[in-house]
Protein backbone atom coordinates (compact mmCIF):
# COMPACT_ATOMS: atom_id res chain seq x y z
CA UNK A 1 0.00 0.00 0.00
CA UNK A 2 1.18 3.59 -0.80
CA UNK A 3 -0.17 6.94 -0.13
CA UNK A 4 2.28 8.66 -2.27
CA UNK A 5 1.00 10.53 -5.37
CA UNK A 6 3.01 12.72 -8.31
CA UNK A 7 2.20 16.47 -7.49
CA UNK A 8 3.71 19.29 -5.35
CA UNK A 9 5.69 18.33 -1.90
CA UNK A 10 3.17 19.65 1.16
CA UNK A 11 4.43 22.70 2.24
CA UNK A 12 5.96 22.41 5.62
CA UNK A 13 5.77 25.30 8.70
CA UNK A 14 8.25 24.92 11.46
CA UNK A 15 7.27 26.89 14.48
CA UNK A 16 9.85 27.63 17.35
CA UNK A 17 7.60 29.08 19.61
CA UNK A 18 4.88 27.86 21.98
CA UNK A 19 1.63 27.44 20.25
CA UNK A 20 -1.49 28.19 21.96
CA UNK A 21 -4.11 25.06 21.31
CA UNK A 22 -6.80 27.10 19.92
CA UNK A 23 -5.00 28.56 17.31
CA UNK A 24 -3.39 25.09 16.00
CA UNK A 25 -6.90 24.38 15.51
CA UNK A 26 -8.67 27.28 13.63
CA UNK A 27 -5.43 27.17 11.88
CA UNK A 28 -5.83 23.83 10.73
CA UNK A 29 -9.79 24.05 10.18
CA UNK A 30 -9.04 26.75 7.80
CA UNK A 31 -6.60 24.92 5.99
CA UNK A 32 -8.26 21.40 5.40
CA UNK A 33 -10.96 23.89 3.65
CA UNK A 34 -8.86 25.03 1.39
CA UNK A 35 -7.59 21.97 0.33
CA UNK A 36 -10.56 20.77 0.20
CA UNK A 37 -11.20 23.48 -2.23
CA UNK A 38 -8.06 23.12 -4.10
CA UNK A 39 -6.98 26.88 -2.78
CA UNK A 40 -4.09 25.44 -0.89
CA UNK A 41 -1.26 23.25 -0.60
CA UNK A 42 -1.03 20.17 1.85
CA UNK A 43 0.79 20.59 4.65
CA UNK A 44 2.90 19.53 7.48
CA UNK A 45 3.17 21.59 10.63
CA UNK A 46 5.78 20.88 13.47
CA UNK A 47 4.92 22.66 16.54
CA UNK A 48 5.16 22.63 20.50
CA UNK A 49 2.22 23.81 22.73
CA UNK A 50 1.62 25.36 25.90
CA UNK A 51 1.26 22.14 28.35
CA UNK A 52 -2.02 20.89 27.89
CA UNK A 53 -4.28 17.84 27.40
CA UNK A 54 -6.46 16.90 24.90
CA UNK A 55 -9.39 14.85 24.78
CA UNK A 56 -10.28 12.26 21.61
CA UNK A 57 -13.62 11.13 21.28
CA UNK A 58 -13.17 8.27 22.60
CA UNK A 59 -12.24 9.49 26.36
CA UNK A 60 -13.08 8.62 29.41
CA UNK A 61 -14.08 11.30 32.15
CA UNK A 62 -12.35 9.10 34.56
CA UNK A 63 -9.37 9.29 32.90
CA UNK A 64 -8.63 12.57 33.62
CA UNK A 65 -7.41 12.15 37.03
CA UNK A 66 -6.42 16.39 37.75
CA UNK A 67 -8.63 18.69 35.98
CA UNK A 68 -7.14 21.63 37.55
CA UNK A 69 -3.43 21.27 36.30
CA UNK A 70 -3.70 22.24 32.73
CA UNK A 71 -6.12 23.17 30.76
CA UNK A 72 -8.53 20.62 28.95
CA UNK A 73 -9.45 20.90 24.72
CA UNK A 74 -12.27 18.45 23.71
CA UNK A 75 -10.90 17.70 20.23
CA UNK A 76 -12.66 16.36 16.88
CA UNK A 77 -10.02 13.66 16.78
CA UNK A 78 -10.03 9.84 17.65
CA UNK A 79 -8.08 8.65 20.53
CA UNK A 80 -8.74 8.73 24.46
CA UNK A 81 -6.86 11.99 26.43
CA UNK A 82 -3.29 12.90 25.65
CA UNK A 83 -0.76 15.53 27.38
CA UNK A 84 1.13 18.27 24.74
CA UNK A 85 3.52 20.28 25.99
CA UNK A 86 6.85 21.95 25.54
CA UNK A 87 9.90 19.69 24.82
CA UNK A 88 6.89 17.49 22.95
CA UNK A 89 7.33 17.87 18.86
CA UNK A 90 4.05 17.65 17.16
CA UNK A 91 3.75 17.55 13.35
CA UNK A 92 -0.10 18.36 12.21
CA UNK A 93 -0.68 16.74 8.86
CA UNK A 94 -3.35 18.30 6.37
CA UNK A 95 -3.02 15.59 3.20
CA UNK A 96 -5.38 14.80 0.71
CA UNK A 97 -6.53 11.10 1.24
CA UNK A 98 -8.54 11.46 -2.18
CA UNK A 99 -5.18 12.17 -3.69
CA UNK A 100 -3.38 9.81 -2.18
CA UNK A 101 -5.78 6.83 -0.87
CA UNK A 102 -8.88 6.54 0.54
CA UNK A 103 -8.50 4.84 3.40
CA UNK A 104 -8.34 5.62 6.90
CA UNK A 105 -6.40 2.02 8.52
CA UNK A 106 -3.90 2.40 5.78
CA UNK A 107 -3.26 6.27 6.58
CA UNK A 108 -2.49 5.49 10.15
CA UNK A 109 -0.12 2.61 9.45
CA UNK A 110 1.97 5.11 7.11
CA UNK A 111 1.82 7.12 10.27
CA UNK A 112 3.11 4.38 12.03
CA UNK A 113 5.37 3.85 9.81
CA UNK A 114 6.57 7.83 9.40
CA UNK A 115 7.36 7.39 13.50
CA UNK A 116 9.16 4.55 13.35
CA UNK A 117 11.32 5.33 10.81
CA UNK A 118 11.89 9.10 12.37
CA UNK A 119 13.13 6.93 15.69
CA UNK A 120 15.07 5.15 13.69
CA UNK A 121 17.33 8.32 12.76
CA UNK A 122 18.59 8.45 16.41
CA UNK A 123 18.95 4.68 17.12
CA UNK A 124 15.31 3.61 18.83
CA UNK A 125 13.53 1.19 17.64
CA UNK A 126 9.74 2.11 17.74
CA UNK A 127 7.03 -0.77 17.54
CA UNK A 128 3.65 -1.40 16.86
CA UNK A 129 1.34 -3.34 19.52
CA UNK A 130 -1.87 -4.58 18.91
CA UNK A 131 -4.70 -3.13 20.38
CA UNK A 132 -2.66 -0.02 21.83
CA UNK A 133 -2.48 3.38 19.82
CA UNK A 134 1.14 4.97 19.21
CA UNK A 135 4.73 3.83 19.52
CA UNK A 136 6.39 1.94 22.02
CA UNK A 137 9.56 0.95 22.82
CA UNK A 138 11.08 -1.86 24.56
CA UNK A 139 12.98 -0.27 28.21
CA UNK A 140 14.81 -2.15 31.44
CA UNK A 141 11.61 -1.13 33.32
CA UNK A 142 8.58 -2.38 30.67
CA UNK A 143 7.32 -1.28 27.49
CA UNK A 144 6.62 2.58 27.45
CA UNK A 145 4.55 4.71 24.84
CA UNK A 146 7.20 7.46 23.16
CA UNK A 147 4.77 8.72 20.67
CA UNK A 148 0.97 9.52 19.94
CA UNK A 149 -1.36 9.53 17.13
CA UNK A 150 -4.85 11.06 16.89
CA UNK A 151 -6.52 11.64 13.40
CA UNK A 152 -9.30 13.37 11.89
CA UNK A 153 -10.54 13.24 8.50
CA UNK A 154 -12.69 15.77 6.78
CA UNK A 155 -14.23 14.57 3.09
CA UNK A 156 -10.68 12.89 2.86
CA UNK A 157 -8.77 15.56 4.48
CA UNK A 158 -6.84 15.00 7.21
CA UNK A 159 -5.90 16.98 10.34
CA UNK A 160 -4.00 16.92 13.31
CA UNK A 161 -1.30 13.63 13.52
CA UNK A 162 1.60 12.61 15.64
CA UNK A 163 3.00 13.62 18.85
CA UNK A 164 7.27 12.37 19.81
CA UNK A 165 8.50 12.93 23.18
CA UNK A 166 11.65 14.53 22.64
CA UNK A 167 12.11 15.98 26.08
CA UNK A 168 9.22 16.90 27.65
CA UNK A 169 8.83 16.91 31.51
CA UNK A 170 7.10 13.62 31.77
CA UNK A 171 5.62 14.17 35.00
CA UNK A 172 2.80 16.12 33.50
CA UNK A 173 1.69 12.99 32.11
CA UNK A 174 0.48 11.85 35.45
CA UNK A 175 -2.69 14.02 35.43
CA UNK A 176 -4.26 11.61 32.82
CA UNK A 177 -4.39 8.36 31.64
CA UNK A 178 -2.69 8.65 28.56
CA UNK A 179 -4.70 6.88 26.19
CA UNK A 180 -6.45 4.92 28.70
CA UNK A 181 -3.20 2.79 29.55
CA UNK A 182 -2.68 3.26 33.12
CA UNK A 183 -0.66 -0.17 32.73
CA UNK A 184 2.16 1.24 31.01
CA UNK A 185 4.57 4.25 31.07
CA UNK A 186 5.58 7.02 29.00
CA UNK A 187 9.09 7.92 28.00
CA UNK A 188 11.20 9.90 25.66
CA UNK A 189 13.94 10.71 23.82
CA UNK A 190 16.06 12.43 26.29
CA UNK A 191 14.59 9.26 28.79
CA UNK A 192 15.96 7.28 27.09
CA UNK A 193 19.59 8.74 27.13
CA UNK A 194 19.81 10.32 23.86
CA UNK A 195 19.90 14.56 23.54
CA UNK A 196 18.72 15.08 20.36
CA UNK A 197 17.11 19.00 19.79
CA UNK A 198 14.02 20.02 18.94
CA UNK A 199 15.89 20.61 15.66
CA UNK A 200 17.29 17.41 14.79
CA UNK A 201 14.13 15.97 15.59
CA UNK A 202 12.45 18.01 13.17
CA UNK A 203 15.08 16.89 10.20
CA UNK A 204 14.86 13.56 10.71
CA UNK A 205 10.34 14.07 10.67
CA UNK A 206 11.31 15.63 7.20
CA UNK A 207 13.35 12.77 6.09
CA UNK A 208 11.17 9.85 7.63
CA UNK A 209 8.18 11.53 5.78
CA UNK A 210 9.59 11.56 2.25
CA UNK A 211 11.12 8.34 2.95
CA UNK A 212 7.11 6.99 4.02
CA UNK A 213 4.93 9.25 2.01
CA UNK A 214 6.97 9.36 -1.38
Amino acid sequence: MTLSIDSPDPTWIISDDLIPYPKAQSFMDQRVAEIQCNTAPETLWLLEHFSLYTSGTSAKSHDLLDRNRFPVFNTGRGGQYTYHGPGQRIAYAMLDLNKRKRDIRCYVHALEDWLIHCLQHFNVKGERREGRVGIWVVTDSGEKKIAAIGVRVKKWVTMHGISLNVEPDLSHFDGIVPCGLGDFGVTSLLDLGITASISDVDLALQQSFHEVFG
